[in-house]
């Protein structure tokens, strides 16, 4: 404890510019107080009437159990009490033994009445206070319009984000948002909502568990491990992504919640699997016997088949696949089209057969708009959208005559003219066709051109009919089998002997194209694995044991053929009316000049019913 207590008091800054003689009168008219270890010195909001400099020990200002300061020798508290008659705002109380030096407003006041000196030093420090004070709020000014820059920028670039942002309190209650999370909420009001209302089930109960880990472990960032749903106000629903961090401690602690839509970019992930799964079918639907191009050989014909598409490919050169329907000859096309330089390019098909007759050349060649009744637009033709590729004109039998010498131009000269066009366009395109027909013998009769069967005929492919190829039928059949079974999820199916037996005796007509609907039928009425080939072959192959006796040809008498002739001949006289020529006439029907089928009425004495 200090001797000299003026000594004392003139280091304490509220008496640092009064002199040691006015102190000794403070000093003579105040009193010394002790006070034990937690003694309350006075209470907040008790009205005041002195101030306090500790001599000796220390003192803790608080209110309640929230401690502002400690304060300890030299220093001094309560002083405002000297000039007003405000209440204290805190509590003091002592942490240790403590003595102080009270000083009365009463006697304070009388010395700034009394001692000019005294006066002075005090109206000295409040003049130095208040001028520090004035600084402080210079400062303070500069500081605030910073931190309202700074905030100015910080809620600029909060808003300006793209992705939401959403703090809330330990109780959920939301504190701020940005207007992205204002779109998500469907909610320009959602400050003090729970957060938890906006999420469904699954997801708020995730939000809830990620606070309380990170309350446990003290974890400041958290990625979300799964898509929130979040549900607005209108009923809306997004799924996000995003992060959950943490500020603060205890009950002052908030939850900054950042959020990203990623509803498009599921759309789109969906969509690109939806397209992969597709491709990745079709590959399949194209690759799905073997790697040979989807064909089978394990017979000999097969297999020459195969190495006459290995040996065309390569070139440019027009390929005519000749077979029976139902034998693959698109197949062997796709076959020839992948493996030839132009495989990056398209490959186009037509079915000379299955389009209108009036409609077929605009088909090929492409139409300008007016070219006919109908054409409202000008339209691409195959041709023009096979340049550079190949095109496959399947059923190429079936294409009318009057439209085949405007083909013969395309092959040899590589031009067309689109119908209602007067100008001449050109392509590259590779040809290859397709037919059941005996296009040979057409052209022989007239009902195919002969030039354009010899350009299209410059390396023939002949694929062999099913029944041919019995090596190969069991093999396919089975490969078919296997992916019905599992495109249709039934049990997998063996063939057994009996059942190989069965599908060999079979003729098949209809070549691969029955075999495979036999299949799908035989996969779909399948019980436990177990197939009855018997109800599913037609009859054909199910009296294998007994099969039947051969029908023997008929021989005709010379008698019998004029009868046969001159009954034949009556049937299209009759048809025609007994119209001999002219078209609709009888002649036409039988395809006989007029004049031989007049000597043959003649000579058949044949009379029209009266």
């Amino acid at each position: 404890m200090p001797e000299n207590l003026e000594d004392f008091l003139s280091k304490i800054p509220f008496f640092s510019e009064v002199s040691n003689t006015s102190l000794k009168n403070l000093v003579a008219n105040s009193q010394k107080e002790t006070y034990i270890k937690n003694e309350l010195i006075f209470r907040k909001n008790d009205i005041g009437n002195a101030m306090y400099a500790i001599v000796s020990g220390s003192v803790k200002v608080h209110d309640s159990t929230h401690v502002y300061d400690t304060l300890s020798s030299g220093d001094c508290f309560g002083e405002y009490a000297l000039i007003d008659n405000e209440t204290r705002s805190a509590s003091i109380t002592a942490i240790e033994k403590t003595t102080v030096l009270k000083i009365e407003r009463q006697h304070f006041l009388d010395l700034m009445v009394q001692d000019s000196g005294f006066s002075q030093g005090i109206l000295s420090v409040m003049i130095k206070r208040h001028r520090e004070l004035d600084t402080f709020q210079e400062h303070l000014a500069r500081s605030k319009e910073a931190l309202e820059l700074a905030n100015s920028k910080m809620s600029g670039l909060i808003n300006g984000a793209m992705d939401a942002i959403i703090m809330f309190d330990s109780q959920y209650k939301i504190v701020l948002t940005n207007k992205a999370a204002n779109l998500i909420l469907e909610n320009d009001d959602a400050l003090q909502r729970n957060v938890l209302y906006f999420f469904d089930d699954k997801s708020s109960k995730l939000i809830e568990t990620i606070v309380r880990s990170n309350n446990e472990d003290e974890t400041s960032n958290k990625y979300l491990p799964k898509i929130v749903n979040i549900i607005g106000s209108n009923g809306g629903t997004s799924l996000n992504e995003g992060t959950l961090s943490t500020y603060g401690l205890g009950a002052e602690t908030f939850y900054i919640l950042i959020l990203r839509n990623i509803d498009e970019r599921i759309i789109a992930e969906n969509k690109i699997n939806l397209l992969t799964k597709q491709t990745q079918y079709l590959e399949e639907e194209i690759n799905k016997l073997t790697n040979s191009y989807g064909i089978i050989a394990e017979d000999q014909r097969m297999k020459a088949t195969l190495n006459l598409i290995h040996q065309v490919a390569k070139t440019d050169a027009t390929v005519l696949i000749q077979g029976e329907t139902g034998t693959g000859k698109e197949l062997i096309a796709r076959a020839i089209h992948k493996e030839s330089h132009r495989n990056n390019k398209p490959l186009i098909r037509i079915n000379c057969g299955a389009i209108p007759v009036n409609l077929i050349e605009s088909e090929l060649f492409g139409h300008e708009k007016g070219a006919f009744t109908g054409a409202t637009i000008r339209r691409k033709g195959r041709f023009l959208l096979a340049d550079k590729g190949t095109i496959f004109l399947d059923e190429i039998g079936e294409m009318p005559l009057e439209l085949q010498p405007k083909l013969l131009r395309v092959i040899q000269e590589g031009e067309f003219d689109p119908v209602g066009s007067s100008e001449t366009i050109k392509v590259d395109v590779r040809i290859i066709a397709a037919t059941h027909r005996d296009l040979f013998k057409f052209s022989k009769t007239g009902e195919f051109r002969e030039d354009l069967y010899y350009r299209l005929n410059v390396f023939p492919i002949n694929v062999p009919a099913l029944r041919d190829r019995k090596r190969d039928i069991c093999v396919i059949a089975q490969e078919m089998i296997d992916q019905f079974s599992k495109k249709l999820n039934k049990h997998a199916i063996a063939l057994s002997d009996t059942d190989k037996a069965l599908l060999k005796t079979y003729s098949w007509p209809g070549n691969v194209r029955e075999l495979q609907n036999l299949i799908e039928r035989a996969v779909i009425v399948s019980k436990d694995g177990a197939i009855n080939w018997r109800n599913i072959i037609p009859n054909e192959s199910n009296s294998q044991e007994n099969p039947l006796e051969p029908i023997q040809e008929k021989v005709l008498t010379s008698v019998e053929l004029i009868e046969l002739e001159k009954q034949n001949i009556l049937n299209a006289l009759k048809l025609s009316k007994w119209k001999i020529s002219g078209k609709n006439g009888a002649a036409a029907l039988l395809k006989l000049p007029p004049t031989t089928l007049a000597s043959k009425i003649k000579s058949l004495k044949l009379e029209r019913p009266v």
